[in-house]
């Protein structure tokens, strides 16, 4: 049989390094032609791809093959889709090249990713296996192309699913166990959540779902990176360029430079494979979070070159700032402080925790992952952690973040469960590290990586072996918790290499001895809703000095559950406890919790449904704005910073579900966001109420005097000090009769970047210790040169006690130019939501409190004269 090599004379041989017709480095996509069948199945025909890239639910769906898993209860009837295999295949042609450019040239197939278990056949050879979604692989195929004509690429995906319950079986010694979906996934480098977990589905997806590209080329940059270092003084910066390069070519020119303008440029020769050049840049426009400065986005650019010919081209944009974790001893608490400092700036870093947006992830759009982070931003928000469980999120996330500056938490792919660590399931978690890190490292929104989540405090669930004085690396793999050496080894020394200048965590939470001690380290707060089921009142006794998961569940929106209904509005079961509404909430045991704290604080009903995602939206909000509103309290200051951040369990969705989410599937918020966005405001009130018993004496049940208090603090999350003045305002529940007014401090200062105590008095009431301050409503206003700056309304607790009127004259009047909605009542109203049909209209507050003699004012985008604006709250019939 006779084989032609087309692009080499003699394959065998290295390529010339003296010719000048070296080939300009060509990227040729291989995204056409592509079909897929189940490969196991005799009369399975080959049918055309939805997409590319894509994965196997996507191809099924769009062929009619199965039904849309989000709907309904499909996600059951589509499992034996992830226990085949399916074979993906495409044909493409050979470039055309000169005789003299395939003496020289190297093709090379590029696979971005490859989901999951993959055996690669171009033109009837195998030419590569994988056993990781997460790794890119490159393949050189210079002997395996054809001359001319048609290339047929096979790709055959073998079952996820079984493959780790096979390699479970083979490894019988290993202390197997995990939170969340089975322990095969475990023995998987696959994204974790594809198992399922307590928000979402278990759809074990296959497939090509990152680009695959052919490369040709003689030589080529094959990585672009660099270090930066600014100058504390912040005054200048270190910028060290650094190009990796495939083959011959000789020198690497490498170009600086900011909005389209050059900065500064140096042509360098390539050594052993590597070119450098460090540059210094005087007074650099630097990168801050949203809020505390712009954005700037520097671009470097590194050209190829060889004997006066440019071979190739690589670009990477990149920000200059200064990013430390401070981990240093507080004033008069124990333990460590644990907080970002941004170009000398501390920041409170309020934020969320990032899940995969979709279940099946090449449908998600460069403009959507815009979207998501546009929100964060618009929420007040300032960092996102990228979950463990799920993926490295996609060049388009990471840009998005870059350009709105938000600061990102990146997780290592681990999470809740007992790793094994076999040898070869060490190689495979060290490359994808090294690769993975390669690929973002040049985002300046990620300030700090960590190694799994809650991987430690499940071992200190199972009571496995760990000893954290014991520093014998090799020892750790004997033991039964044997991923030590993955998160304290691996990953430790993959960050070290390549990202020294970004904080590399352990874990999350990590704290060095017990996951649980709220003051060192990181924390998740789970005592609401799991755990001990604490109030959400009580957020204050549960802080720690950087909180990285804490959560409450809410319905979504009436049209995402309409959504999932397969008939819609009209369906049987739109209701709240019908098996299909059940069915889209994955947390065990939550109906109760849901139930338990409902019942702790609001009269409610289930029907209509309406009325109940609201009593259940409410109740998210209210227990997420108590958590930052207390937590923020103790954001006080250097030397004081008793909490650093607070990062709520979820932003966002992978499907449409009941979930702890705050923005449901298809970006719709719920009123959670809004009360996140009023507490992570540059400028805001807390109040709190406290009551005290006081006995008569030490045996008396009968002579106790019951005092009822309220805490008021600011918070001014700016970079100025402010002069206010505090208006205190009470109000008659019953009667909206306004009861107190008082100016209680004047020119009062709120130093800046931090939290202040302002007052602490009785509630103002006529008669003490008679319950009337159940009956009264507390406002609180900050006014700044008689504007005012911040608003917030304390309630007797719990609200269920609490008798509310309902409102003869709630106003909601959309103003002439449709930018304003203003909203009054003649009694004090509880969470009043707006509500529209059209999705295209975008409020900008929402679930405002409302007392007697104001107007509160909310923006609003979208809305036309037509636009019908409607109101719900809290003891709406």
């Amino acid at each position: 049989m006779r084989t032609e090599h087309p692009f080499s004379s003699n394959p065998q041989a290295p390529c010339p390094s003296s010719s000048s017709d070296m080939l300009q480095h060509t990227t040729i996509p291989i995204n056409k032609g592509w079909t897929f069948k189940q490969a196991d199945k005799e009369d399975s025909k080959f049918l055309p791809v939805a997409q590319f890239p894509t994965n196997i639910h996507l191809d099924l769906i769009a062929n009619k093959i199965i039904e849309d898993p989000f709907i309904g209860k499909n996600e059951n009837d589509v499992q034996w889709i992830g226990e085949v295999p399916w074979v993906y295949k495409t044909l493409f042609k050979s470039p055309t090249l000169s005789a003299e450019e395939r003496a020289n040239v190297k093709a090379v197939l590029a696979f971005d990713g490859l989901d999951t278990y993959a055996t690669v056949v171009l033109n009837g050879k195998e030419i590569l296996k994988t056993e990781n979604m997460f790794t890119p692989e490159r393949v050189d195929v210079t002997t395996y192309l054809k001359k001319q004509g048609d290339n047929e690429l096979e790709i055959t995906f073998d079952s996820a699913y079984l493959k780790g319950c096979a390699l479970v079986e083979k490894y019988p010694d290993h202390h197997w166990g995990c939170w969340n979906g089975d322990t095969s996934r475990l023995a998987v480098r696959k994204a974790q959540y594809h198992w399922g977990w307590d928000w979402g589905p278990a759809l074990m997806t296959c497939g090509p779902w990152r680009p695959i590209n052919l490369e040709m080329f003689s030589s080529r940059i094959s990585d672009l990176y660099f270090t930066t270092d600014v100058d504390e003084s912040l005054d200048s910066a270190e910028f060290i360029a650094k190009a990796d390069v495939e083959g011959t070519a000789s020198e690497v020119s490498f170009v600086v430079s900011l909005a389209g303008e050059k900065i500064a440029s140096k042509t360098v020769k390539v050594i052993k494979g590597h070119a450098t050049h460090t540059f210094k840049i005087d007074t650099p426009e630097l990168w801050y979070p949203v809020r505390y400065g712009k954005q700037p986005l520097y671009t470097i650019t590194a050209t190829l070159r060889h004997i006066n010919s440019e071979i190739d081209t690589k670009s990477k944009k990149f920000g200059l700032r200064r990013a430390e974790l401070v981990q240093r001893p507080i004033s008069d608490q124990p333990g460590t402080s644990f907080f970002f400092r941004i170009n000398n700036i501390p920041v409170f870093c309020g934020g969320s925790n990032w899940i995969p947006a979709d279940n099946f992830i090449p449908r998600i759009s460069k403009e959507k992952y815009y979207d998501w982070v546009k929100l964060v931003a618009d929420g007040n928000q300032f960092m996102l952690r990228v979950w463990g469980g799920g993926i490295f999120e996609e060049q388009a996330f990471y840009d998005a973040c870059d350009e709105l500056g938000i600061l990102v938490w990146q997780d290592f792919l681990f999470g809740c469960g007992n790793y094994a660590a076999f040898p070869e399931f060490l190689a495979l978690v060290k490359r994808e590290a090294e690769e993975n890190v390669k690929l973002l490292r040049h985002h300046p929104s990620i300030v700090i990586w960590a190694g799994n989540n809650e991987d430690y405090a499940y071992r200190e669930e199972q009571k496995l072996t760990y000893d954290p004085e014991n520093k014998d690396e090799e020892s750790w793999l004997q033991t039964n918790f044997p991923a030590r050496y993955i998160y304290e080894k691996i990953l430790a020394d993959a960050c070290k290499e390549l990202i020294p200048d970004t904080y590399y965590h352990f874990g999350s939470p990590w704290s060095g001895k017990n996951t649980a001690d709220p003051t060192v380290g990181d924390l998740h707060q789970w005592n609401v809703w799991h755990g001990s089921q604490e109030k959400y009142q009580n957020f204050d006794k549960l802080v720690g000095r950087f909180v990285s998961e804490f959560g409450m569940e809410a319905f979504p929106n009436i049209k995402t559950i309409e959504s999932f209904l397969p008939l819609g509005k009209d369906d049987p079961d739109r209701f709240a406890q019908s098996s299909t509404v059940d069915f889209h909430n994955k947390a065990d045991g939550h109906e109760r919790r849901i139930a338990l704290y409902l019942v702790e604080n609001f009269r409610y009903a289930p029907d209509p449904l309406e009325q109940f995602i609201y009593s259940t939206q409410l109740m998210q909000a209210e227990c997420l704005a108590s958590a930052y509103r207390l937590w923020k309290r103790q954001w006080k200051g250097p030397k004081r910073e008793y909490c650093g951040g607070a990062l709520v369990w979820q932003i966002n969705d992978c499907w449409p579900v009941t979930s702890w989410a705050i923005v449901d599937y298809y970006l719709r918020p719920k009123h959670a966001y809004y009360t996140v966005k009023r507490e992570m405001a540059p400028i805001s009130l807390g109040v709190t109420r406290k009551q005290h018993l006081i006995p008569k004496d030490k045996h008396t049940r009968a002579y106790i005097e019951k005092k009822t208090e309220i805490e008021i603090w600011g918070s001014n999350l700016t970079l100025n000090d402010m002069k206010v003045d505090v208006v205190v305002k009470a109000f008659d529940v019953i009667t909206g009769k306004e009861t107190y007014s008082k100016t209680v401090k004047s020119a009062f200062t709120l130093p800046e970047n931090r939290s202040t105590e302002i007052a602490s008095f009785a509630v103002p009431v006529r008669h003490p210790n008679s319950d009337e301050e159940g009956r009264t409503v507390v406002a609180a206003y900050l006014y700044e040169e008689g504007m005012q700056v911040a608003r917030y309304i304390n309630w007797p607790e719990p609200l269920k006690y609490v008798h509310l009127q309902k409102p003869k004259k709630l106003e909601v009047l959309l103003s002439r130019d449709g930018k304003e909605v203003e909203v009054s009542a003649e009694v004090p109203v509880k969470g009043v939501a707006l509500e529209c049909g059209d999705d295209g209209v975008v409020f900008e507050d929402n679930l405002v409190d409302v007392v007697p003699g104001e107007v509160v004012v909310i923006g609003v985008k979208g809305a036309t004269k037509a636009t019908e604006i409607a109101a719900r709250y809290l003891g709406m019939a």
